[in-house]
């Protein structure tokens, strides 16, 4: 008779033992080092977001989450350096009967200025305040041997449909979630505009920086349209937090 050390029945118990053993020997180790508590910011899920995070698929998760989360929201803005930032955290309201805004901010004034101030949905205020600072000012240097000083825009609240059709779906505009950018214009003097510069021979330089600009900006913002998309934005480009890469 074969004794229990032979018998496959004892043999199986004992492995099994043995790896919940070795299971629960894994957990507890990664209990004590909390590995999670030394990734980097921008890839740590359980770190608040803040302005200075590059944007990697964790950090564009963690803005997805502000859509719902407006204290959480403003949060973040708050991390922007004393003066850099000028904004007014606003209530819920309806300015237009048919569009009411919720989670919005009005923007006067970042590392840049604006043409005027604008009304926008907090997140993408977050995601245009990444952009400038990381993508935009980068590219700006780059190409042009200058920060950009002010943005022209044409707007962010229009309660409207889309392209002004009487019937439809609604514009992106019409929640303030929607930023169209004319134009650059440069510390020192200069500036770039998408409609005279986006096919700019003479300006190859301004031309490298638009295309530049729209092309990172897809890694930021859910849709970006530019001249390429069609005739209504051959002036300027479009940035809104709908969809998921959707960059034309």
């Amino acid at each position: 008779m074969a004794d229990n050390d032979g018998n496959p029945r004892s043999s199986g118990m004992i492995w099994r033992l043995i790896k919940w053993l070795i299971l629960l020997g894994l957990m507890t180790a990664t209990i004590l080092t909390r590995p999670w508590e030394h990734l980097p910011p921008q890839w740590n899920p359980w770190e608040p977001l803040q302005l200075d995070h590059s944007m990697t698929p964790v950090t564009r998760w963690k803005l997805s989450q502000l859509q719902d989360d407006p204290a959480q929201c403003v949060a973040v803005l708050e991390t922007a350096p004393q003066g850099w930032l000028s904004y007014t955290d606003l209530e819920d309201y309806t300015p237009v009967a048919g569009c009411p805004l919720s989670n919005v901010v009005r923007i006067r004034q970042s590392g840049v200025s604006y043409s005027s101030p604008f009304t926008v949905t907090c997140p993408l205020a977050v995601a245009w305040l990444m952009f400038e600072e990381q993508v935009m000012q980068p590219l700006a240097e780059e190409h042009l041997g200058a920060r950009v000083a002010r943005i022209d825009h044409f707007g962010s609240f229009a309660c409207r449909n889309v392209y002004h059709r009487p019937t439809g779906r609604r514009s992106q505009h019409a929640t303030a979630n929607a930023f169209d950018v004319a134009g650059f214009r440069l510390e020192g003097g200069g500036n770039v505009t998408v409609l005279r510069d986006w096919d700019n021979p003479a300006q190859p330089s301004r031309s490298a920086f638009l295309r530049d600009v729209h092309s990172a900006a897809c890694g930021y913002f859910g849709t970006v349209l530019g001249p390429d998309y069609n005739q209504p934005h051959e002036n300027h480009f479009h940035f809104d937090m709908s969809g998921f890469g959707f960059c034309r």
